[in-house]
């Protein structure tokens, strides 16, 4: 059996991942069991595997509770978490630098101007689409938006065949700041009722998880996160700079072309059903870089899972912290994320070149 090479972090990486998984069906557990009601699982698995069944009100509302409530939000929260820290990962290996996020080029505040509007013109301007799209309206007009911001971004960035990542990222952060002054403007103009709505909204929170919302956005994300294992050594060759990445036969403008459009279906889904949840994209790529390296074949799927971790531990915190009401979950994400911003801009000083 041949020895694994010097700086080899394949095995690892291989734990670690499961790892994962065992510390992801252990955090389902527990946000099963939390929140401002008593309900529990256990009741409902007893009246399930009883021999001689018998409901009763207890084991009803204990039923409603964990199938129609906590359920349809650990789902969610697993496919927001994991799409976004994918999507963290992806921007950071396609820019090469470690403080890249979707938020800072764009997509995040594309996507939400598309959400913003379908809530505030739903009912006027945007009746049409409402009315057409129903339900689906607002993951579409989010995924939308998004899609729309990143493909002008990459437009302003491409030039002669080639995409520039400084002028991506200098591009995203002025794209950003027209969406955040085009949201704006639609706060400005809503009603009372969608003002209450839209503070929550963009503080982000899964207390509107709904199965319905889950196979709307579900799919999305799903399909943005398979795509990525395909592009990862891409990503991996991407490191070495785009002219070395071509000179070993990667296909650079594909790549980014495929890893832009899965980033904007990932956010974009998940913002439209989640809001603005800050800092999952930078957290956990950078943990995880520093524990298994760099090697995008298992950082990809590694960040799925922790993404998935961080966010359900994060909706626990957000459900029980102020109980009975509940703390908005991008207040929890941004009270732990934004220190470690800070701590990974300070560590990196004289080494992040744009």
């Amino acid at each position: 059996m041949r020895a694994p090479a010097a700086g080899d972090r394949g095995g690892r990486a291989r734990l670690a991942s499961a790892a994962l998984c065992a510390a992801l069906a252990a955090t389902v557990l527990i946000s099963l069991a939390s929140g401002a009601s008593d309900a529990s699982a256990l009741t409902v698995l007893r009246q399930w595997f009883a021999a001689t069944p018998q409901p009763n009100a207890l084991a009803l509302r204990d039923s409603i509770i964990i199938y129609e409530v906590r359920l349809p939000r650990i789902l969610l929260g697993i496919l927001v978490g994991a799409g976004l820290a994918v999507s963290g990962a992806v921007m950071q290996g396609l820019f090469r630098n470690p403080l890249a996020d979707p938020g800072l080029v764009g997509v995040s505040a594309g996507a939400s101007l598309g959400a913003v509007s379908i809530i505030v013109l739903g009912q006027g301007a945007l009746a049409p689409v409402t009315d057409l799209l129903g339900p689906l309206s607002l993951p579409l007009t989010a995924f939308v938006g998004g899609l729309a911001t990143t493909l002008l971004l990459y437009r302003v960035a491409t030039r002669h065949g080639r995409t520039s990542v400084a002028t991506m990222l200098l591009a995203g952060i002025a794209l950003a700041a027209l969406a955040m002054a085009l949201t704006g403007v639609l706060i400005f103009v809503a009603d009372d009722r969608q003002l209450r709505d839209l503070t929550f909204w963009q503080l982000g929170s899964l207390a509107g998880a709904t199965w319905s919302k889950i196979a709307a956005v579900g799919p999305v994300i799903a399909l943005g996160i398979a795509t990525t294992p395909f592009i990862a050594r891409g990503l991996n060759a991407m490191a070495l700079g785009e002219a070395t990445a071509g000179h070993l036969g990667i296909p650079v403008q594909r790549l980014k072309y495929v890893a832009i459009i899965a980033v904007s279906a990932m956010v974009g889904a998940s913002v439209a059903v989640s809001g603005a949840i800050a800092f999952v994209g930078i957290v956990v790529p950078h943990l995880l870089r520093l524990a298994i390296g760099p090697d995008n074949r298992y950082l990809l799927p590694a960040s799925a899972l922790l993404g998935a971790i961080l966010l359900l531990a994060a909706d626990a915190v957000a459900r029980t912290i102020v109980a009975p009401a509940e703390l908005p979950i991008g207040i929890v994400t941004a009270v732990a994320g934004a220190p470690f911003f800070l701590w990974v801009l300070l560590r990196n000083r004289g080494v992040i070149d744009l």
